[in-house]
């Protein structure tokens, strides 16, 4: 496993395939980096092309929300990789509203198809060739706000919340297997979508007269600092390693702290 994503790392994945979601930018780009690094060969894929993509990974443009989406990049992952041995499923996000009744029924469908149907769908197609090689590993990136749930981001949270016990149970289902699934919920982390939300958190928190929605990172996170792409890809990759041979059915929490567990 690779931690510094500079091409230095060891080759803990030399000849494994590797699939992952959302990777152009932020979190999904800095995992798509130090899986090329630990030598898996890598595609990744996004709604739009508008990102950068990896030196060394291929892409393909595809919209995880949908089943069609969600066939093409199977597909694709077919023909460029011959199967694929890891999956990290990264594609995510949605929009804050003043709270939850403001949430209309298309936004709640969207939220559900991209943070939680879209891993749904992918393993479905996926994991038959990992059963029958005997093998695989799968890391379905949630949130840390999980934790505490609020009306302003209840759509995202609950399709979050669901990706997480149904990452639980495929575990235990794809275990006999030798197919390990965990969950990483990341806090706070430093990422153009992660800034775009939360400026978009503080003008619907200042439109409607509340408190304000964000605060300093040293006053929120008792590690003093937000969480940068890097901390979370090295997540992903130790549960992605042998290092982790014997997790499944876990999740771990990369939060600096933030979020209380009890």
């Amino acid at each position: 496993m690779t931690t510094n994503g500079n091409g230095s790392g060891t080759q803990d994945l030399a000849g494994k395939r590797a699939l992952v979601t959302g990777g152009t930018r932020g979190i999904g780009a800095a995992i798509v980096r130090q899986l090329l690094d630990a030598g898996a060969e890598v595609l990744t894929t996004a709604r739009s092309a508008a990102g950068t993509v990896p030196d060394g990974a291929s892409f393909v443009q595809a919209d995880v929300r949908t089943p069609a989406g969600a066939q093409a990049l199977a597909a694709a992952a077919q023909e460029r990789l011959g199967g694929v041995d890891i999956l990290v499923h990264n594609a995510g996000g949605a929009t804050p509203h003043a709270g939850v009744l403001d949430i209309s029924d298309e936004e709640w469908q969207d939220a559900l198809d991209l943070n939680f149907l879209a891993a749904v769908r992918l393993d479905a197609l996926l994991t038959p060739g990992m059963r029958e090689r005997g093998s695989g590993a799968i890391v379905h990136v949630s949130s840390a706000a999980v934790l505490t749930p609020v009306g302003t981001f209840l759509h995202y949270v609950a399709a979050k919340a669901a990706l997480e016990t149904y990452g639980k149970g495929l575990a235990l289902e794809l275990a006999p297997f030798g197919i390990r699934v965990n969950t990483v919920s990341p806090g706070r982390t430093t990422t153009p979508g992660g800034e775009r939300t939360r400026e978009q958190w503080a003008e619907v928190s200042a439109s409607t007269g509340g408190a304000p929605a964000q605060t300093n990172a040293d006053d929120t996170t008792p590690l003093g600092r937000d969480g940068r792409p890097e901390d979370i890809a090295d997540a992903v990759l130790f549960l992605l390693s042998d290092r982790a041979s014997w997790l499944t059915a876990s999740n771990l929490i990369v939060d600096g702290g933030e979020f209380p567990r009890g």
